[in-house]
């Protein structure tokens, strides 16, 4: 079995998973609500928190898992991108666990995570396959020939797809986190009531910021009244423009690979709209699609795991000068 920790943002979470792929447990402890105050994450709350947690959490995982740590062969961990504070929580925990047992530990790139998660269960994806992956600070299509790594081939310019629905609705007064927010409020609008512009900075690359800033824009010219009553309007066009711009790039990435196999991932790949879009092309295009159960779409440990049966772990005591690294570059 393999114990896998992530702690690379505010939810603090512990998952064992075998290698052949199958979920044991899967535990995430959530921080929203306390951060629901300030509008988003504050990285000092959230370390804090992941040190009040990570004990409560890897113990959850193990005793729904049926386990203890006597069972456990391997330790996999976030190392990035991510906040550092919260990173290091998990690496910490990590570290610890595993030299105290003697055992390997294997580094996992938190954006890889997403790209194989649906190799998880009972029909994993196989390579050749493209991924899109949308979260709160990612945004990417990857084409994956390898499970131990993955090529990006086009990326967002500006804001993530995840960062510009919690900023969307925070210019709607819907509160942190946004995404859901959006998406429930959105089920009572017209997506075709307010033209948001669909920016095209490249084949394959995204830019969110413009859809962003014509929001702004249109509550400002409607007035705070008028805005307030046509508030699931807006929701609904600004989804629809975020989750276009999203499925085009993916038409586009699937047309030019030429590859027959499709998944999605992030935090974003939970939203109902793109989650309806993104089947509706596959089908026209005659893809495979996997769609990863809601509990791997948002971060998670047991894509970590996952993740960890492909990557290469580190002998004790190498691991123990492993640092975390907050940015992609760093971590990859």
């Amino acid at each position: 079995m393999i114990l896998g920790i992530e702690t690379s943002c505010d939810d603090t979470c512990a998952a064992v998973v075998t290698r052949a792929g199958e979920i044991r447990s899967n535990v995430v402890a959530s921080q929203g609500l306390l951060h629901e105050r300030y509008g988003g994450v504050v990285p000092e709350i959230a370390s804090r928190r992941h040190l009040e947690l990570i004990d409560a959490v890897i113990a959850d995982a193990l005793e729904r898992a049926g386990a203890s740590l006597d069972d456990v062969r391997e330790v996999a961990v976030t190392r990035g991108p991510g906040l550092i504070g919260a990173l290091l929580v998990g690496l910490s925990a990590a570290k610890a666990l595993a030299a105290a047992r003697g055992l390997p530990l294997t580094p996992v790139d938190h954006l890889h995570g997403h790209v194989v998660a649906s190799t998880l269960g009972p029909d994993p994806i196989e390579p050749p396959y493209l991924c899109l992956v949308a979260s709160g600070g990612h945004t990417f299509i990857a084409r994956v020939d390898d499970l131990r790594a993955h090529r990006r081939l086009g990326g967002t310019l500006d804001d993530a797809a995840g960062e510009a629905f919690d900023k969307g609705a925070r210019i709607l007064g819907l509160g942190y986190p946004g995404g859901p927010a959006i998406d429930r409020l959105a089920r009572a609008g017209d997506p075709e009531a307010f033209p948001f512009p669909r920016a095209a900075p490249g084949e394959l690359d995204f830019s969110f910021s413009g859809v962003k800033t014509a929001l702004l824009y249109a509550v400002r010219d409607l007035g705070e009244r008028e805005a307030e009553r046509r508030k699931a309007d807006l929701a609904a066009s600004y989804q629809s423009a975020i989750v276009e711009a999203l499925v085009a790039r993916t038409r586009t990435a699937v047309e030019r690979e030429g590859i027959e196999r499709l998944a999605i991932g992030g935090g974003v790949a939970a939203n109902s709209l793109l989650r309806e879009r993104i089947a509706q092309a596959a089908g026209e295009l005659g893809l495979r699609l996997w769609v990863p159960d809601f509990s791997l779409c948002t971060d998670n440990a047991a894509m970590i795991a996952g993740a960890a049966r492909f990557g290469e772990p580190i002998a004790h005591p190498g691991y123990l000068a492993l640092d975390a690294a907050a940015r992609l570059e760093a971590a990859a």
